[in-house]
């Protein structure tokens, strides 16, 4: 039967069950079964696998399907095998008998899906093993993987436009739910694809109530509890940044509750797994293994106990909620510390240039054992095998199915180049992400406007934290007191004829109509007013940057009048219904910080309090570093920071070790550091760490550009910091 004359509707009936297909399913199943290759980018929950699915079933013949994750994978061949369809898998958690019968099944023509991993195609003879019998169509699923500039690049996906052009002339579908502008590019080039039909579909999700509140870590856990304790909050999935916070808030929320990561066995997982999907569980509690391929449709709530690596990564993890289309909440949770969490995994994830120029010299054109190298290096195995995996992804290395390693016959002459855009793009992300938990407008507008959709962006959602905060449920608002009405007046005032940067409109105020009020004296106050009234629609914040004369480019936020906001400033009416503040958590008072210092444990194996820190000092610890200088961590996350810190060691002294004019400067710096925490009501380690502290004293950078190469000073941190930083470096000593 010719592909066009195939009865779509009546294969989705007759096969999957379901009257009728979902909004922009049709156009798609119709383009990959004429044979056309397509690219789709279709949000979680809106029915992205049928359209590779269907099309394979109604072309006959054998699907090949390159997923990145076992459970995906057994999520999907399941349901499949559910409906009556032949399927099969090749995967690390099968054995070779398995494997070897699924591969005689494909080749016998039995099998209308088979579902494999990316790394598969390096195993020598499986690419021609598939090439004897073409695979009627060919779906990556989750191909943002592909894209360096993806938010969860994988080099086995890298490589597999080598191997696809044996498969063809069989059509490609690649399929993602979060690809911006440059990845949905990005995989159309890696993958070869063929004047590809492209559907890229609404990222709104309506039904998405989404919540952010800036909290510290030691409530997080409390508030989790608190909230899924609530009537109709479960089902639930909690995204957690590490092994350890998953089994410590899944025993908080009882029974019911469970804990997923990479470090348990398999078994448990798949039981976890089922339970959640049979609901004998009701919360799963989760680093981001868990999710991939989770088709459960009454998700109702979405918690992340700190801040996501990437926008592209929440908003696939958020659209796990409320798939059936009822509403369901989403809640972020995070702070600054989270940020420099990211910051440590992305040095632990991304050796510096020169260490993978190091292993590149050292590798020759033959396979050898990764272990021999890393021994010559004296490098740890860790920090060897990242080296590898990004030397690989560049071009320059190769690496066999047995995990042996050589350096490429044409090393690309740019990789180099190349890598460090990489990293530079990665940091990108993290700063986009921290952008959008602090952002002044609508969540969901904001998330459609990141993956390129322009005009769907302007629409606000009406039922987020900021279009309607008084059905928040994460964070409580209240209307504004007299005093309020005055200080939100005054920062009216003060924008009336142009705008300015939000750090000189508060130095502004401070020295005059705000002078001696709280919202003087905590930066966290001001920026609460400020807020309220964007909230409102009388003030619009946006970004901006310029060049510096050092030649630093340097990122602000421009506070503006709206129409509205200048008749308020004109009027002095501010009465308005939708004129709320967010209640502020007060800070911790420095005297409960030091009673708590006192009793920090001594050493990592010390067990905690769930989600109470244990300060030994002001210092901040970095995650632990191995000889290359790069940190080395065993398992998949780096542990919470507060977890365990230590007092500097005796020769960490500033006293016994500088001259006297390091000394005057170390003393400048800590006076300024303590001013800059009162203002913001925090410990001084969050403006600025003691390690980051005597590196500058010992640098003494006069510059932005010299200032952003010290550990720990990150392109936010200099922008608002640089000026009083290097104010200090640069007074002369007397």
């Amino acid at each position: 039967m010719h592909p066009n004359s195939i009865d779509l509707s009546n294969v989705l009936h007759q096969t999957f069950g379901f009257s009728a297909f979902r909004p922009n399913q049709e156009a798609v199943c119709r383009a990959a079964t004429e044979g056309r290759d397509v690219l789709l980018v279709m949000p979680t929950g809106a029915g992205k696998s049928l359209c590779y699915q269907l099309p394979a079933v109604a072309r006959g013949g054998t699907a090949l399907v390159i997923s990145p994750l076992i459970a995906l994978m057994d999520d999907q061949a399941a349901k499949l095998t559910a409906a009556g369809l032949r399927v099969a898998r090749i995967h690390s958690g099968l054995d070779r008998d398995a494997s070897r019968q699924a591969c005689r099944d494909y080749l016998d023509g039995t099998l209308q899906f088979l579902f494999i991993a990316p790394e598969r195609l390096r195993v020598p003879g499986f690419p021609e093993m598939l090439a004897k019998r073409k695979p009627a169509l060919i779906a990556i699923d989750e191909a943002h993987c592909i894209s360096a500039w993806g938010h969860d690049f994988r080099p086995d996906y890298r490589l597999l436009g080598d191997y696809l052009p044996s498969l063809r002339p069989s059509p490609i579908i690649a399929l993602t739910a979060t690809a911006t502008p440059a990845v949905q590019s990005d995989i159309v080039a890696q993958l070869q694809l063929r004047r590809p039909e492209l559907f890229i579909h609404g990222f709104r999700r309506d039904n998405l109530h989404i919540e952010v509140v800036e909290m510290s870590k030691p409530r997080r856990y409390e508030f989790a509890v608190e909230l899924l304790g609530r009537p109709g909050s479960r089902p639930a999935i909690v995204y957690a940044p590490s092994r350890k916070a998953a089994e410590e808030l899944a025993a908080m929320l009882g029974p019911r509750a469970a804990a997923y990561h990479a470090g348990l066995e398999p078994s448990v997982r798949e039981r976890v797994q089922q339970g959640f999907q049979s609901g004998k569980l009701e919360v799963v509690v989760a680093t981001i293994a868990f999710g991939m391929g989770i088709d459960k449709a009454d998700v109702r709530t979405v918690v992340h106990i700190a801040l996501p690596a990437s926008v592209e990564a929440y908003y696939q993890e958020i659209g796990r909620a409320g798939r059936d289309g009822l509403p369901s909440k989403t809640v972020l949770l995070h702070s600054f510390v989270d940020r420099r969490i990211h910051e440590g995994f992305l040095e632990r994830d991304y050796p510096p240039a020169a260490d993978l120029l190091r292993v590149l010299n050292s590798l020759t054109t033959d396979f050898d054992p990764p272990e021999t190298q890393a021994a010559q290096l004296r490098m740890s195995r860790d920090i060897f095998a990242k080296c590898i995996e990004k030397l690989a992804a560049q071009g320059a290395a190769q690496i066999d199915f047995s995990g042996n390693v050589r350096r490429a016959p044409a090393p690309p002459p740019k990789w180099q180049q190349s890598y460090e855009a990489q990293v530079a793009f990665r940091r990108s992300q993290i700063d986009r992400m921290a952008a959008f938990a602090e952002t002044s407008q609508c969540r969901m507008s904001a998330l459609v406007r990141h993956f390129g959709d322009t005009a769907d962006g302007l629409k606000p959602c009406g039922h987020c934290d900021f279009c309607a905060p008084g059905s928040a449920t994460a964070q409580s608002f209240r209307p504004p007191d007299p005093d309020d009405l005055r200080h939100l007046l005054a920062i009216l005032a003060a924008l009336q004829g142009n705008g300015r940067s939000t750090g000189k409109l508060h130095t502004e105020l401070t020295a005059g109509a705000l002078r001696g009020t709280p919202a003087a004296t905590n930066r966290r106050v001001f920026d609460g007013l400020l807020d309220a009234l964007t909230r409102a629609g009388l003030v619009a914040i946006t970004s901006e940057q310029w060049t510096n004369p050092a030649g630093d480019l340097i990122h602000f936020k421009k506070a503006a009048l709206t129409h509205e906001g200048r008749e308020a400033a004109s009027t002095g009416n501010l009465h308005l219904p939708d004129l709320q503040l967010a209640e502020t958590q007060a800070p911790e008072p420095a005297k409960s910080r030091k009673r708590k210092a006192k009793s920090a444990p001594a050493s990592r194996s010390t067990a905690t309090k769930p989600g109470a820190p244990g300060l030994a000092s002001e210092t901040w610890a970095a995650p632990p570093r191995n000889a290359s200088g790069a940190p080395g961590l065993a398992s998949e996350n780096w542990v919470e920071p507060s977890v365990k810190l230590r007092r500097p060691a005796r020769d960490e002294n500033p006293a016994e070790t500088l001259t006297p004019a390091q000394q005057l400067l170390d003393q400048r710096l800590r006076d300024w550091r303590k001013t800059e925490s009162e203002k913001l009501g925090l410990p001084q380690f969050f403006v600025l760490g003691s390690s980051t502290l005597r590196s500058i004293v010992l640098t003494q950078p006069r510059t932005l550009a010299q200032l952003q190469t010290i550990s720990g000073i990150g392109p936010e941190k200099a922008q608002r910091y640089g000026p009083g930083i290097l104010e200090a470096c640069n007074t002369p000593a007397t």
